[in-house]
């Protein structure tokens, strides 16, 4: 889908992509040979998980409103992904210092340019199918923070099972409803619960936190200043330096002494009266942080991996070619 041009120019998309995959790592270097970040690696058909991150984006916001995080150590991999993409934005952190700072640095380019924007946020490592329901829901969310002006929009997966690495949102009453669809307050998060905490998280209507949200700029940039003041000091002298010939000097310099913050702990979590959610619905959702998720992936759609497997004690064990390929639509 694609939204009218007036409000696509309004829109920006946030891509990150700075991570460095531990948990992959072992798997991914077996297979290639060398460590490669999940987020650059294609593990079906032609696409990178970041090249298909920034197709989704391109559906709803113009292609010259990415702005892309990467590490300063993925430069060139991430040049290597561009073909004949238009890839909008490609900021460099200096160094990893948690998500906080991942998010607050490209944001500090798009307040830059255009302080009244929309921003729709998306992680760059996870799995989405089909796509055509994840981008309708997306695009609930931005309607849902321009309208909900003073709160950030977080897309909520309903649980397929006791899954105990991912955040959890605990929805609370209707703030309004969406094309029939309800925004919902957010009344608190648990983040990694045990499986008692889980069932009881799945039993009364709790969703995955996709850490895919919306938001006004202002809106976030208010609530970083509220949630970690020091962080966001360092990223305001560096938006008075965007487009003068210091600006690299300042960004060097101000990952120097920054903050390691969580943005989901160090400030979703701290202020859920600024925070909603949108339901995803008929979509295969999956955080590709790990291995045997991956493979569960594959598994479901009837997929062989192109990869050596890694997880027998799961009781996966998918047979592994040469000849091996993956032929999806997705």
């Amino acid at each position: 889908m694609k939204m009218n041009d007036t409000r696509q120019n309004e829109l920006w998309s946030i891509i990150l992509a700075g991570g460095e995959g531990k948990r992959t790592q072992p798997m991914i270097k077996r297979w290639l040979g060398y460590h490669k970040p999940k987020q650059f690696c294609a593990f079906m058909g032609q696409r990178s998980m970041l090249q298909h991150t920034w197709d989704r984006a391109d559906q709803l916001s113009l292609s010259q409103h990415k702005v892309t995080v990467v590490g300063k150590e993925h430069r060139r991999e991430v040049w290597s992904q561009f073909a004949d993409r238009r890839t909008g934005h490609v900021v460099v952190q200096p160094r990893n210092c948690d998500t906080a700072a991942g998010v607050f640095l490209p944001l500090t380019y798009i307040r830059a340019k255009n302080p009244e924007a929309t921003v729709a946020l998306y992680p760059s490592d996870h799995f989405v199918f089909p796509e055509n329901h994840f981008i309708e829901t997306v695009y609930r969310a931005v309607k849902a923070a321009e309208y909900l002006a003073d709160r950030v929009i977080l897309v909520g997966m309903i649980p397929t099972s006791l899954e105990l690495e991912y955040g959890w949102i605990f929805p609370s009453h209707h703030l309004g409803w969406n094309t029939g669809a309800p925004i919902y307050a957010v009344n608190t998060f648990l983040e990694k619960p045990d499986r008692a905490q889980a069932q009881v998280a799945m039993e009364t209507g709790a969703l995955w936190n996709t850490m895919v949200l919306a938001a006004k700029v202002e809106t976030l940039w208010n609530l970083g200043r509220r949630c970690f003041p020091d962080l966001m000091e360092l990223f305001e002298c560096l938006g008075s330096s965007i487009g003068v010939p210091e600006e690299g000097q300042v960004l060097e310099s101000i990952y120097r002494t920054m903050p390691t913050r969580n943005f989901s702990s160090d400030l979703l979590q701290q202020v859920p009266e600024h925070v909603g959610a949108v339901e995803l619905k008929g979509v295969m959702w999956s955080d590709w942080g790990r291995p045997e998720r991956i493979i569960e992936t594959l598994q479901a759609l009837g997929k062989i991996p192109v990869f050596p497997m890694v997880a027998p004690a799961q009781g996966f064990h998918f047979p592994v070619t040469k000849d091996s390929t993956l032929k999806t639509s997705v």
